[in-house]
């Protein structure tokens, strides 16, 4: 097979001084952070959809980089020339799995049955790539948004043809991710949601979706799948009404229906800011309900209203990241997703390579800068010391389930005025945070 990527090397570590920009400057695979090495904490993958068939067209014009790989666009060749393609790219990247949608691998054909052939084809020669490779699949999914037949949603919508649709991708592409070894299987509800509340039944809606993820999961676990299941929260864009609006929705969803047994939440960082959250909200609010299952590795633009997807750089988030992941040992069977595009303007496939060296390097600045929050350790005692009256006295009572709410209105009325809750320090513990990252 000849070399696509031509004169673009094997990116290797050459540390913070170099000024190689094909190389890593903090992404040192080997590297040790708290007991384990870097590429164990971080679990890079590759997003099939933006980096082998993003061209960078947007509402406002056609696309600016050229995919093709020395393929006609739309055909079986170049399906298998974005193979070729991708596992080079990992290759020479050290990224050790990927990502797809079923409509990223091939050409959707007429019918049904002409599709999963394609896709039974195209996964023969993915799977064949990745036992001379090592490389792995983090978690498949279905793409249940592009085509127009969605228009009104996939699990949400009104139309019990396209529902049964619907069923039929989810069937197929959870047979190849377990064909393929799949760590996960990712719901995005990319329609579910609604525009107006005057043509919605959203109990009906809501129903309907969990009903189709229930039978998901049922079948997956019948054909072996062992892996987690996953809702992407995302709060608008397509639909102005999302039914996974974030963290929280999601996790309220599941519980609801019932779910929460088999799955868990990919997190996005630019979803998060469109839910006018911060990524490390989102990643608390999923990590404390048990449900912090893998992470789309991306950052948004704070001044435009919509789903950017730009590689991350910026150190303090990726740093605040890895943090809340360090400080629940660490992702299960999820990864980092380069859920991440080129800007229009950088077309080239250096550029491809530029994106994934600044994305790794800024997560894996994030990692070490985490782990020296951590064994610094003056967040958590602050934390601890700070919600201290709880731990003794009314407060362990109450704490501990024991005490009566007639009970604390007595002991408030005896104490006459309550002590004056100690001062957050948050200037203080922002410096700190500084210190921590910049004081060597």
């Amino acid at each position: 097979m000849s070399e696509i990527f031509t004169d673009l090397p094997k990116i290797k570590f050459e540390g913070a001084k170099s000024q190689n920009p094909l190389a890593f400057k903090f992404y040192d695979a080997g590297k040790p952070v708290l007991g384990k090495p870097m590429r164990e904490h971080l679990r890079f993958a590759m997003a099939w959809w933006h980096n082998m068939c993003a061209t960078g067209a947007d509402m406002f014009g056609v696309g600016t980089a050229d995919k093709s790989f020395g393929a006609v666009p739309g055909t079986m060749e170049h399906a298998f020339k974005k193979v070729d393609a991708g596992f080079e790219f990992m290759d020479k990247l050290s990224v050790d799995y990927f990502c797809f949608h079923d409509a990223d691998l091939i050409p959707e054909a007429e019918t049904l049955a002409e599709t999963n052939r394609r896709i039974d084809e195209i996964t023969d020669y993915i799977k064949i790539k990745m036992g001379e490779s090592g490389k792995k699949l983090l978690w498949g999914t279905a793409n249940m948004f592009s085509n127009p037949r969605y228009k009104s949603g996939a699990g949400s919508t009104n139309c019990a043809d396209v529902y049964c649709f619907a069923a039929a991708q989810i069937k197929k592409a959870l047979d190849v991710t377990q064909k393929l070894g799949g760590r996960g299987y990712v719901f995005w509800g990319g329609r579910e949601g609604y525009e107006t509340l005057l043509n919605t039944d959203v109990k009906f809606e809501q129903e309907n979706i969990a009903r189709l993820m229930r039978m998901a999961v049922d079948y997956g676990r019948a054909i072996g799948f062992r892996g987690d299941f996953y809702i992407e929260p995302k709060p608008k864009e397509p639909m102005k009404h999302q039914y996974d609006f974030d963290a929280a929705t999601a996790i309220g969803f599941l519980r609801q229906y019932g779910l929460d047994k088999d799955f868990k939440l990919n997190i996005e960082a630019n979803h998060a800011t469109l839910a006018g959250h911060t990524f490390s909200h989102e990643l608390r609010i999923a990590a404390i309900n048990g449900m912090l299952g893998s992470i789309d590795a991306n950052q948004g633009d704070l001044l435009l209203g919509w789903d950017t997807d730009e590689f991350p750089f910026d150190v303090y988030e990726t740093t605040m990241c890895m943090y809340e992941v360090l400080k629940v040992g660490g992702l299960t069977n999820g990864g980092l997703n380069f859920d991440a595009k080129n800007r229009r303007p950088s077309h080239t496939p250096p550029d491809m390579f530029h994106g994934f060296i600044l994305g790794m390097d800024a997560f894996a600045l994030g990692l070490i800068n985490a782990a020296k929050l951590i064994e610094d350790g003056r967040i958590d005692a602050f934390i601890k010391e700070r919600y201290a009256s709880f731990s003794g006295g009314i407060g362990k009572k109450i704490v501990s389930g024991e005490a009566t709410l007639s009970e604390l209105a007595a002991y408030a009325e005896e104490m006459g005025k309550p002590a004056d809750p100690a001062s957050g320090r948050q200037e203080m513990l922002q410096g700190i945070v500084n210190a921590v990252l910049f004081g060597d």
